[in-house]
C-alpha cells in the first residue's frame, strides 16, 4: 500500500489533571468517525489518542489527591482509556507521555533542536498559567477579581523567574508564514487560520522550553536540573507513536506526516505555531492539517464544576445509547463551530432524525418485505423515473461525502445522508407499497427492492457515525460482513432476489425526557 493510501489522524492527548468530560468525548468521536470512514474507503489508517501526564498542573493535582504523580497518572489515564472503549473508538494506539518510548522520542527531538542551533540557555521572567501550562505576555492578560491577572482562558497567572532553555521561535516566523501560504488548508476552519496568521505576523518571540521549579517531566538531555517544557514534551507524542526517532521504520515511512491533528480551539496556537516550528527546526516534515473544533456549552452556560453542569460522557452513553450520542454531537452543529448541549436537543435529534427518519424507513421497508415477500429479498421489475431518481441520489452519495470528509465537514456528510433518507421516505409515501400489495404486487416488489438498495447505501455510509445501528440494519438486509465497505457500493447485485432475510427489529428507540444526563 502506498503512502497515498495511508491516513493518520490524532486527537490531542488529554491532560490527566481531571476526569474526562463532554469535550474529550467530542474530539474522540469525531476522530473515530473520520478513521472509520477512511478504513471503509480502503485506506490504511492510524488513529492515535492518549494522555498528557507531565507538568506542574499534574504534579499539583497529584499532591492534592495525596498520591505520587506516577500513581495519580496511572489512575486517571485509565479513565481516559476506558472512555475510548465506551465511545466505540477504534484507535490503533493509546500513548502515555510517561512511557519510555516517549521519553526517548522527546529527548531525541530536543537533541535535534540543539544540533540545529535552535536551543540556547538563558533565564526567564514572565507570567505563567499553571492551568494552561503556558506563558503569556503582559498585553495578553486581563484583570480578574481582586486585581489578579488572568490569562486569555481566565486562568490566574503567576510571576515566574528561573533559568530556562529557549527555542528560537523568532527564527521560524517567515517559514511558518510560508507554510500557511503553501498549504492554505493547513489550519481549518478558515476563521481559525486567520487568527493564527495574524498572531504570527505580529511577531514571534523565542519560547521558554524548560523548567527548573518542579520535577515532574522529561529530563533535558545533559542537564539534570531542567525538565522539558510540557508542550514540547506533549506535542512530540504524535511522532513518538509513529516510531520517531526511527525514521526508517515502516510505521513512520507510511504515516508521517500526519494527515490531521484534531484539537480544541483553545490549544490551536501550540499545534499550528509551536509544533510545526519545532518539527521544521528538527528536520521533520510538519503535519498536513490542524483542525480546531469549537467548545460545548451546557444549556447556554460554560461547563464548570462550580455550576455542577459538567456533562459526564459515560453516563450520557448509558442514558441515551452510543450511536445516539455520537450522532447528536456530530450533527447538531457545523463541525468547527461552538455548540450548546441540552437534553431537549439530544432527544429531539434522536427522535426526529434517528427514530422517525432513518429507523422508520428501515423498519417499515423491511417489515413489508418480511410480511409480503415471504421474508426474502424481492425480485425487482422494470424501473420507472421515480425509481431511477431515488437510486441516482443514493449512488451519488459517496463522491459527495468523500469530499466533505476530506475537509472534516462531518455535519455536511450527515446532512447529505439524511437528504437521501428523507427522499426515500417521500418515495414510500408516493409509491404506497401497502396499496400496491393488492393492485400490483410486481410493482410493490420493485418499490421494496429499490428501497432496500437505498437503505443499504445509507447504512454503509452511516457506519462511521452510528456503527452499531448501521451494522444491525445491514444484518437485517443480509449484507455479508465482507460487503460493507465502500467498494461494495458500486457493486451490482448485492441484494440478490430470493435471499432470506431475518425478522426485522427496530434499531432506534424513541426517548422521552426522563432522567437528564448526569452533570457534576
Amino acid at each position: 500500500m502506498s503512502e497515498a493510501d495511508a491516513f493518520y489522524i490524532t486527537t490531542p492527548i488529554y491532560y490527566v489533571n481531571d476526569v474526562p468530560h463532554l469535550g474529550h468525548a467530542y474530539t474522540t468521536i469525531a476522530c473515530d468517525a473520520l478513521a472509520r470512514f477512511m478504513r471503509l474507503d480502503g485506506k490504511r489508517v492510524m488513529f492515535l489518542t492518549g494522555t498528557d501526564e507531565h507538568g506542574q498542573k499534574v504534579e499539583k493535582s497529584a499532591q492534592a489527591a495525596g498520591e505520587e504523580p506516577q500513581a495519580f497518572t496511572d489512575r486517571v489515564s485509565r479513565r481516559f482509556r476506558d472512555l475510548t472503549v465506551k465511545l466505540g473508538a477504534t484507535n490503533d494506539d493509546f500513548i502515555r507521555t510517561t512511557e519510555p518510548r516517549h521519553t526517548r522520542a522527546s529527548q531525541a527531538i530536543w537533541k535535534a533542536l540543539v544540533a540545529a542551533g535552535d536551543i540556547y540557555l538563558g533565564s526567564y521572567a514572565g507570567w505563567y498559567s499553571v492551568r494552561d501550562e503556558a506563558f503569556f505576555a503582559e498585553s495578553e492578560l486581563s484583570k480578574g477579581e481582586g486585581g489578579t491577572r488572568c490569562a486569555p482562558s481566565g486562568a490566574p497567572v503567576e510571576w515566574v523567574e528561573e533559568p530556562s532553555y529557549f527555542f528560537r521561535l523568532s527564527r521560524w516566523q517567515q517559514p511558518l508564514l510560508d507554510l500557511y501560504a503553501r498549504q492554505p488548508d493547513f489550519i481549518l476552519p478558515e476563521s481559525r487560520r486567520n487568527e493564527v496568521v495574524s498572531f504570527v505576523k505580529s511577531g514571534l518571540q523565542d519560547l521558554s522550553v524548560s523548567r527548573t521549579s518542579f520535577a515532574w517531566g522529561v529530563p533535558v538531555p545533559n542537564d539534570a536540573d531542567h525538565i522539558m517544557y510540557v508542550w514540547l514534551d506533549a506535542l512530540t507524542n504524535y511522532i513518538t507513536a509513529a516510531g520517531y526517532p526511527d525514521t526508517d521504520c515502516d510505521i513512520y515511512r507510511t504515516f508521517w506526516p500526519a494527515d490531521v491533528h484534531m484539537v480544541g480551539k483553545d490549544i490551536l496556537r501550540f499545534h499550528a505555531v509551536y509544533w510545526p516550528a519545532f518539527l521544521m527546526a528538527a528536520g521533520v516534515a510538519p503535519p498536513g492539517r490542524v483542525f480546531a473544533h469549537g467548545w460545548w456549552t451546557v444549556e447556554g452556560q460554560k461547563m464548570s464544576k462550580s455550576l455542577r453542569n459538567v456533562v459526564e460522557p459515560f453516563h450520557l452513553v448509558d442514558t441515551y445509547g452510543l450511536d445516539q450520542v455520537r450522532y447528536f454531537l456530530l450533527r447538531e452543529v457545523p463541525f468547527g463551530n461552538d455548540g450548546d448541549f441540552s437534553q431537549a436537543a439530544l432527544i429531539g435529534r434522536v427522535n426526529s432524525d434517528l427514530a422517525n427518519d432513518f429507523g422508520n424507513l428501515a423498519q417499515r421497508t423491511l417489515s413489508m418485505i418480511h410480511n409480503n415477500c415471504a421474508a426474502a429479498m424481492p425480485e425487482p421489475g422494470p424501473l420507472g423515473d421515480d425509481d431511477e431518481a431515488l437510486l441516482a441520489g443514493a449512488h451519488g452519495m459517496l463522491g459527495d461525502i468523500r469530499a466533505m470528509m476530506a475537509r472534516q465537514a462531518i455535519h455536511e456528510a450527515l446532512a447529505r445522508i439524511w437528504t437521501e433518507i428523507r427522499a426515500a421516505n417521500g418515495y414510500v409515501d408516493r409509491q404506497a407499497p401497502w396499496a400496491l400489495r393488492k393492485s400490483d404486487p410486481d410493482r410493490m416488489a420493485t418499490v421494496l427492492h429499490v428501497l432496500a438498495e437505498v437503505i443499504r447505501h445509507v447504512a454503509i455510509l452511516a457506519q462511521p457515525v452510528v456503527p452499531l445501528a448501521a451494522g444491525r440494519i445491514l444484518d437485517q438486509l443480509a449484507v455479508p460482513a465482507d460487503a460493507r465497505d465502500f467498494r461494495a457500493l458500486g457493486a451490482a447485485g448485492m441484494l440478490a432476489p430470493g435471499t432470506p432475510l431475518p425478522k426485522p427489529e427496530g434499531v432506534f428507540p424513541r426517548h422521552v425526557a426522563a432522567g437528564a444526563a448526569k452533570a457534576s
